[in-house]
């Protein structure tokens, strides 16, 4: 038992040492904003450049895209998997390191309805300091505990079910793993939006045929011409949205630089790559004890 109790203080005390974003990748790359000098000039509603693949628009038209996303969603969205890649400011304000994951998803709509629990796998591609973890949440599973295997030697030894909303799981994090996923993105979105619906600080563009991973997909970007002092608040925000799927497959937003002539800085960035939709997923699949897995 003595030799159990050891084992598990020193994987507890490295998952606690490698949440904390370091000055690795994602410190020392600034993300910087897209750069759409490269697009025709703005449409605007005189008809002049009806042919631009940038043109004006509103928060009340990102809201309906968004609605409309969301409800698409609950229509027929019951699983997906991915590969995730996500770099974030943390609650004491460090920006950590690219994280890449491999992501697996139970939507609460698998049942016909909103009624199911939202289950999520994850197995670490990258950095190179947590490759090989794996983690299981599930709100209907595990008594809704953080199940977390670690990689290598640190592997041998369980680590007892986490509290998901607790110091050692919300460490270096800046949401609890019931954020994840392109469901709870586009409602976040939705949130946002209508707060500051009727904000005369803000315009809104959006840039059709956006290429990210040979998808022609739709870049809104919503900027604030001044600070709104509100949690959360962003210089700029990103959306890019695959229209035909009506899936949203990024979100990044950029805070308020330091220095005037600076660029402004990334605070969260969340990609989706790779997305296969109502993939054949079971409880197995969120079970440690999956052959696939490599849980002690």
């Amino acid at each position: 038992m003595l030799l159990v109790g050891s084992a598990f203080g020193l994987v507890a005390a490295v998952l606690l040492f490698s949440t904390v974003p370091s000055s690795g990748r994602g410190s020392s790359e600034p993300v910087l904003p897209t750069d759409l000098s490269g697009t025709e000039s703005i449409s605007h509603d005189d008809g002049d450049a009806a042919a631009a693949n940038t043109r004006e628009s509103s928060l009340e038209e990102v809201l309906q895209i968004a609605t409309q996303a969301r409800a698409a969603m609950a229509r027929s969205l019951h699983s997906y998997t991915a590969r995730f890649v996500k770099q974030e400011v943390d609650s004491s304000g460090v920006l950590g390191e690219q994280t890449e994951m491999q992501l697996k998803v139970q939507t609460r709509f698998r049942n016909g309805d909103e009624t199911a629990g939202k289950r999520v796998y994850l197995r670490f591609l990258a950095p190179e300091s947590v490759k090989g973890r794996e983690v299981i949440w599930a709100e209907d599973l595990h008594d809704g505990k953080l199940l977390v295997h670690e990689a290598g030697l640190l592997g041998i030894a369980p680590i007892p079910p986490l509290d998901p909303n607790g110091f050692l799981a919300m460490r270096g994090q800046r949401y609890p793993i019931s954020q994840i996923g392109i469901v709870r993105l586009v409602e976040k979105l939705i949130e946002r939006g209508q707060e500051d619906l009727g904000n005369p600080d803000i315009d809104v563009t959006i840039t059709h045929d956006f290429s990210l991973d040979e998808i022609s997909a739709d870049l809104i970007q919503v900027k604030r011409a001044k600070p709104s002092g509100k949690e959360g608040d962003f210089s700029l925000a990103e959306i890019v949205i695959d229209p035909e799927r009506q899936l949203i497959v990024r979100y990044r937003s950029f805070g308020w630089p330091t220095t005037e002539g600076q660029p402004a800085p990334l605070q969260e960035s969340y990609t989706y790559h790779e997305i296969q939709t109502n993939v054949k997923l079971t409880e197995l699949d969120f079970d440690p004890k999956n052959p696939e897995y490599k849980y002690p």
